[in-house]
């Protein structure tokens, strides 16, 4: 099993910056790629960034390009996601994931943190 604890959601106004961590502990070495996804009210999780921990390859979400960013602290076992220029439509609850599925889906991972929220207002 492994265990992920999000923190450090709010409160921003828009065009903002917010940073979410992502603590992982248990069986860490069982998962290799570490990401985001966000969920607004009535609408499905959707992928936001992922990070290879290894590599430190990164993906992104086309929505988010070149505002946020994805980075990791293997020696934590914490994934960061650093999100600047915050818009109205990032508003939602904001989950890690971690797994081993390149797919970008939701229902493809494995083990999922209990969510922080994110409010972006006007």
């Amino acid at each position: 099993q492994v265990h992920l604890v999000e923190s450090g959601g709010g409160l921003v106004q828009a065009g903002g910056s917010l940073r979410l961590s992502c603590a992982a502990s248990g069986r860490t070495s069982s998962t290799y790629l570490m990401s985001w996804f966000r969920q607004a009210p009535g609408k499905e999780r959707e992928f936001v960034a992922r990070i290879h921990l290894s590599s430190g390859i990164t993906h992104y979400a086309d929505s988010v390009k070149g505002r946020f960013t994805i980075s990791r602290d293997n020696a934590k076992n914490t994934v960061y996601l650093q999100m600047n220029g915050l818009k109205l439509e990032d508003t939602g609850v904001y989950y890690c994931g971690a797994g081993q599925n390149w797919n970008t889906e939701a229902r493809f991972v494995d083990y999922w943190g209990q969510g922080t929220q994110v409010t972006v207002s006007s």
